[in-house]
């Protein structure tokens, strides 16, 4: 058995659960992976990354994250809209962040926020995976950023997938009308320990019990008409080869790494993790960080998220420059939304769309700047606003990926992988 479990990001005020479940029938594998069968990122013979493959390392902050605590600071407006935060300057003259913050501030130029953004007004897990909201996929299926990835560059011979899911198989994550095939990697639980082979299968009993499926699945190939079968048969044959090499198993043991580092990255390992799954050559990995639906005690929330997702960036940031791979990865951290400028009476901020902040890093981006502004309140975009696809746009150019390439969909016509496709020129 092949199991698929998402991750437990709980409940949003919408009541919608964001933990999702697939359990997909093969031979006595013993396997946790999701989708372990996606094709492999490059990677030289060495094991070591292509310089000519970048990569992508998308930070959900599923709920909302409040752009006026975080980024997007409003000190002198009325305490009812600028809150209990306070502003610190940064080591990039003009720019402030968040008190909370004091690690990003001593590295701006290695950071940039874009604080002009707009969204949508729904709890929408896929609109910063896909650029588009749940509700047009719903019918439209668009793709991941990480589907889009694996189905651009999963066919390497290396056992490393293209696109891992540390957030397990959740909303925003399917592959749309680009078909099974490109479903994430999503370690889960103790994924060490499962992603070995069962007690007493060795890789000769893998292989036969692989010729066997073979010969069962031979009529239902024959009579699929969907080509669903086929993309089941590829997820197969590169869950196997994944456990057979051990390469995602490698990077994904923490282990690996020294005391010091591990200590670093206390509490927020998911960072670690994507750092040493894009060192052994993943294209995407994705990861969040949950508990930013404040609508009551937005404050007290903050002052315990703030400090751990400032930590988190600072150490991730710091080791990709420190291996030369800043300009081969690109980092974005964002939510679906901003929150409302005013406090309401629970001591918390409501759902803003009109407005919201993304941290970017790296990429041979444009660093050290804020990008945007919104008005003194806060409400929206005062200059230069932007789309969550147009900051999405420049994310696949960063790691060479063109927007405007067409993929058919379920109905053969071909689709854009984003309709909203021009890049935030100050980043470029």
């Amino acid at each position: 058995m092949l199991s698929f479990l998402g991750s437990r990001n709980g409940h949003f005020c919408d009541g919608v659960s964001r933990r999702n479940f697939l359990q997909i029938g093969a031979f006595g594998a013993g396997l946790t992976l999701a989708d372990a069968y996606r094709a492999q990122a490059a990677t030289k013979s060495d094991g070591t990354r292509s310089k000519s493959m970048k990569s992508a390392i998308f930070i959900y902050l599923p709920g909302g994250p409040s752009h006026l605590d975080m980024y997007d600071l409003k000190p002198d407006a009325p305490k009812e809209i600028r809150g209990e935060f306070s502003p610190i300057k940064t080591n990039v003259p003009g720019v402030q962040i968040s008190e909370h913050f004091p690690l990003q501030a001593k590295m701006w130029d290695k950071l940039a926020v874009v604080r002009s953004l707009t969204s949508v007004d729904e709890h929408s897990d896929g609109l910063v995976m896909t650029g588009y909201p749940d509700r047009v996929n719903m019918t439209a299926g668009h793709p991941s950023f990480g589907a889009v990835v694996s189905k651009l560059r999963g066919d390497s011979s290396e056992s490393v997938p293209p696109f891992v899911s540390l957030r397990g198989m959740s909303r925003g994550t399917e592959p749309g009308y680009l078909g099974v095939a490109h479903r994430p990697f999503t370690p889960s639980g103790s994924a060490i320990s499962n992603l070995k082979l069962a007690n007493g299968v060795t890789s000769e009993r893998l292989d036969n019990r692989k010729s066997l499926l073979d010969s069962f699945d031979d009529t239902r190939r024959e009579i699929d008409a969907s080509g669903a079968m086929k993309g089941i048969d590829s997820y197969t044959e590169r869950a196997l080869d994944m456990v057979s090499s051990g390469a995602v198993r490698t990077a994904l043991n923490l282990d690996k790494e020294d005391k010091a580092t591990r200590d670093r990255y206390k509490g927020v390992e998911q960072f670690l993790t994507a750092r040493r799954l894009v060192e052994a050559g993943v294209g995407f990995v994705t990861l969040s960080i949950g508990g930013w639906d404040t609508h009551g005690q937005n404050f007290v929330t903050l002052k315990k998220q703030l400090p751990k997702v400032d930590a988190a960036i600072a150490n991730l940031i710091q080791d990709l420059h420190d291996r030369g791979m800043q300009d081969d990865v690109v980092t974005v951290m964002w939510g679906e939304f901003g929150r409302t400028p005013k406090v309401n009476s629970n001591a918390g901020r409501d759902h803003w769309s009109p407005a919201m902040s993304a941290l970017v890093a790296g990429g041979g981006l444009r660093m050290g700047q804020a990008v945007g502004e919104t008005n003194a309140k806060g409400e929206r975009p005062k200059d230069r606003p932007y789309t969550v696809p147009n900051l999405m746009s420049t994310l696949y150019r960063a790691i060479g990926i063109d927007p405007a390439m067409t993929f058919p969909n379920g109905s053969g016509r071909p689709m854009y992988i984003l309709d909203d496709r021009d890049p935030v020129k100050e980043l470029v």
